[in-house]
């Protein structure tokens, strides 16, 4: 068959045979199980330990986590199967204890918050393991298990002692965040009057040592100063554990633009936070509205708390809460990237520590692929969302391991307050 003819023939041929079905596109949802499957969700924080001690006694009231705890009397957000749902294949507790509590007394308050997680673990062997460093957790996420470790959160915890830090760090402690609500006697709060314009010389010596023993440095919560030093002062990367973009929601707990930017040479992470009070403008607004109302019913009702229930519940119906969609979620996360770039953005929801509420769609700890899916959807690829995930906190906590074993020949800090900021 001559050439010509032979390809016409081809032709007809390809044309009269019926198509070959195309290879269906993979969801959205298909891709996120993909992804996190093999890139299980390290969230930066949870406050469970706090609320096992304060709704269940410290674990002397019934509480089986193997049990979906959203329809006990008293809701938590965590359990193991939605954890499992989530794909979570590391969780940083919080060992958090209020800033009321100071001096000896937060630290037996604090050893007491490390022993529940550690009854946690111990009550669920098949569900989670202890983890000290970063290959711990991808060892015990192969094991199909979920890693625990613990995070201090508020540097009153240490009672001013480098050798409580220290101590805390052997018990599994890997981050400690330098401020709570209020300030210490060496940094600044973001939700105080600054005192100390950021980090006294006791302060810096604490982030130094942090630096040489390979806890993470955890600037949630303090002032933009002290986020600014902390970023210069650091040989490692530092975390925000559970914070979210200022330049979307104006509100202190966030993180500024420039902070951001700093975060490229620091190596860092921000770990976006879910609470609807960070994310919304307009829920902010209603929150504080509704703080006003309750002060002047109290003024205006006071000994006559039916009524002055009656009145709230009133305000309540005619003012509801607006939505907070879980798009906000992705719009902070996004911020970050486009700011800092995609390896300094991660996850700390802050769950059972956002006082019940959520983001729309998003109510407790299986609620992240719902995140991932949106993003999916906005274009990210399979790589930044296992970034996202935890690959950016893995990456960080390793520098400080390294970071850690250069400083291996230093010797610990012992320091005190009085000597170093000439506090009498």
């Amino acid at each position: 068959m001559k050439p010509i003819a032979l390809a016409a023939a081809l032709l007809a041929a390809a044309a009269a045979a019926p198509a070959m079905a195309a290879k269906p596109a993979e969801s959205p949802e298909a891709r996120v199980e993909r992804v996190l499957g093999a890139a299980p969700v390290i969230d930066g924080h949870n406050d469970l330990p706090w609320e096992i001690r304060e709704r269940y006694d410290l674990w002397r009231s019934p509480l089986d986590l193997r049990s979906d705890t959203s329809r006990l009397p008293a809701p938590l957000q965590t359990d193991i199967p939605r954890l499992r749902k989530g794909h979570v294949g590391a969780q940083l507790w919080s060992v958090y204890i209020p800033v009321s509590i100071k001096g000896p007394a937060a630290v037996l308050t604090t050893l007491e918050q490390m022993d529940i997680v550690r009854q946690m673990v111990a009550r669920y062997p098949a569900d989670f393991a202890l983890a000290a460093t970063a290959a711990d957790i991808r060892r015990i996420e192969k094991e199909g298990k979920i890693a625990a470790l613990m995070g201090v959160e508020g540097g009153h915890q240490i009672a001013l002692s480098p050798a409580v830090l220290r101590t805390y760090y052997e018990l599994g402690a890997r981050y400690m965040t330098l401020t709570h609500s209020a300030n210490t006697e060496w940094a600044d709060s973001a939700t105080d009057d600054p005192a100390h314009r950021g980090l006294t010389p006791f302060g810096r010596a604490i982030l130094h040592e942090m630096n040489r023993i390979g806890m993470l440095i955890d600037i949630s919560h303090v002032s933009p100063d002290v986020m600014r030093q902390a970023l210069q002062l650091s040989r490692a990367p530092v975390i925000f554990s559970h914070s979210s973009a200022r330049a979307l929601m104006d509100h202190p707990r966030n993180v500024p633009d420039d902070v951001l930017a700093m975060l490229k040479a620091n190596g860092g992470v921000v770990m976006v936070n879910f609470y609807p009070g960070f994310l919304s403008e307009p829920y902010r607004a209603r929150m504080a509205a509704r703080d006003a109302e309750e002060a002047r019913l109290k003024n205006l009702l006071n000994g006559q708390p039916e009524k002055r229930k009656a009145a709230l519940d009133a305000w309540d119906a005619a003012h509801p809460v607006p939505p907070v969609p879980l798009s906000l979620v992705a719009d902070h996360v996004e911020h970050v990237v486009k700011v800092a770039g995609i390896d300094h953005v991660g996850i700390g929801s802050d769950y059972d520590g956002i006082d019940g509420t959520h983001p729309d769609g998003m109510p407790g700890v299986d609620s992240y692929p719902a995140l991932f899916v949106e993003l999916a959807r906005r274009g990210w690829s399979d790589a930044d969302l296992a970034k996202l995930a935890g690959g950016n906190f893995l990456r960080a906590l390793e520098q400080a391991e390294r970071v850690a074993a250069g400083m291996k020949g230093e010797p610990a800090f012992n320091g005190t307050i009085e000597a170093l900021d000439g506090v009498r």
